[in-house]
């Protein structure tokens, strides 16, 4: 396991571990390359749909520039950097092993920050100030042109909404240490941030004028492949979303290796939080590793995503309804949610004599809205021809007398 990139590289090359290395830890770098996953998909899906005339141009007002807000905003950036930055320095040791607890403090160096924040607020003003003036109006731009924005939002929401739902499955630890459970990037419950992002992206795309369901078949997509993404992370790092203990024999028809049948995740990161067996002559901080061991339910998950992916992919030029895309996903990757979570290490709830954990009750009720919302779709919905539209583009919106830029 490698709960940073200095344990990888020791594997790789025999670098010592616990270097500076360590600051770049294995799950937030797989959680970043979650939302660039995402962005790539989201960006050429809106860009294929705006060109199949199923997404119209969005109409967006252009206000003139502001060179003193410029200043302000810039100038609080430098100040939050020249004010932090120095105690980063001096307390690297403690950084590169709990970056939180040094960026998450009012420690800091007030002078710096102030000098930073006044370069870095005259720098924006002048070259505000120098720009050529922007003519008020409404334009047309892609879709496309609006996906950082949207994966922006969705990174946010995703992660605290990831992060509360997780708060909830595990109260007692919260308790122990509030300030770091909050601030903790493992512990990431999907749920929480599908349903957290999904309301707040929802809001920002009917603002813009996206419709909500091609919206929702979109991110459909970049969910189901991004998902896989980020269970890497937890395989790789070891971050405790593994399954129970296992510790019967593999059987004869499991064809692939024994780790992916049991695993006992060496050098995980979850050893940082209990205790774990030691390995011998082990060199480093992270040297536990799990007796018995478990099953390895982020490579089922890795898999599944990747299939599921594969599958919604080539389906996406073929179902004609807007929205079926996204409630197909919804039933088959809450399905195998349910039964991947049977075997895993989460809390149970026992309502209607059902000892189901959190997740699994989730998991139930998605199904349902993926059925219900499919064959609804199904009965109720016009068809959109997604392939025979002929482009309806940016040029051709600018170039319409009643959508000039005003």
């Amino acid at each position: 396991m490698y709960p940073d990139l200095s344990y990888f590289f020791h594997d790789l090359l025999g670098t010592p571990v616990d270097n500076w290395l360590s600051m770049f830890k294995t799950f937030g770098l797989f959680l970043g390359l979650t939302f660039v996953f995402a962005f790539i998909v989201v960006r050429s899906e809106l860009r294929r749909r705006h060109r199949a005339g199923t997404i119209p141009p969005l109409k967006v007002k252009v206000a003139s520039s502001s060179p003193i807000k410029e200043a302000i905003f810039n100038a609080l950036y430098g100040f939050v950097l020249g004010y932090k930055l120095p105690v980063i320095y001096a307390q690297f040791a403690q950084f590169k092993e709990d970056p939180t607890s040094v960026l998450f403090t009012m420690e800091g160096h007030t002078f710096i920050g102030i000098a930073a924040g006044v370069l870095f607020g005259l720098y924006a003003y002048f070259m505000a100030a120098n720009r050529a003036p922007v003519k008020p109006g409404t334009i047309g731009i892609n879709p496309a042109d609006k996906t950082g924005d949207i994966i922006l939002i969705a990174a946010i929401t995703g992660v605290i909404g990831s992060r509360l739902f997780s708060i909830l499955e595990n109260l007692d630890t919260f308790w122990e240490d509030p300030i770091g459970q909050l601030v903790s990037g493992s512990g990431l419950t999907i749920y929480g941030g599908l349903i957290l992002a999904t309301f707040c992206v929802y809001q920002y795309i009917k603002r813009l004028g996206i419709p909500p369901r091609e919206m929702m078949d979109t991110a459909a997509l970049a969910v189901a492949g991004g998902y896989g993404v980020g269970r890497m992370g937890c395989q790789l790092s070891g971050d405790g979303d593994w399954g129970i203990a296992n510790e019967a024999a593999k059987p004869d028809w499991f064809f692939l290796p024994d780790w992916v049948w049991a695993y006992d995740y060496p050098r995980n990161v979850a050893d940082f939080y209990q205790k774990g067996i030691k390995i011998k002559d082990c060199v480093g901080r992270f040297c536990t590793h799990l007796d018995p061991p478990v099953f390895p339910t982020p490579i089922y998950e890795i898999t599944i995503a990747a299939i599921l992916f594969l599958i919604l992919w080539s389906l996406r030029t073929k179902i004609k309804t807007p929205g079926k895309i996204f409630f197909l996903y919804l039933m088959l990757s809450s399905f195998a949610r349910f039964f991947v979570e049977s075997i895993r290490v989460n809390p149970r709830y026992d309502y209607f004599g059902l000892d189901w954990s959190q997740a699994q009750w989730i998991s139930a009720i998605l199904v349902l809205v993926g059925i219900v919302g499919y064959i609804m779709l199904g009965k109720n919905s016009t068809p959109t021809d997604r392939g025979s539209k002929p482009d309806y583009t940016i040029p051709d919106l600018l170039d319409s007398p009643d959508q000039k830029t005003a």
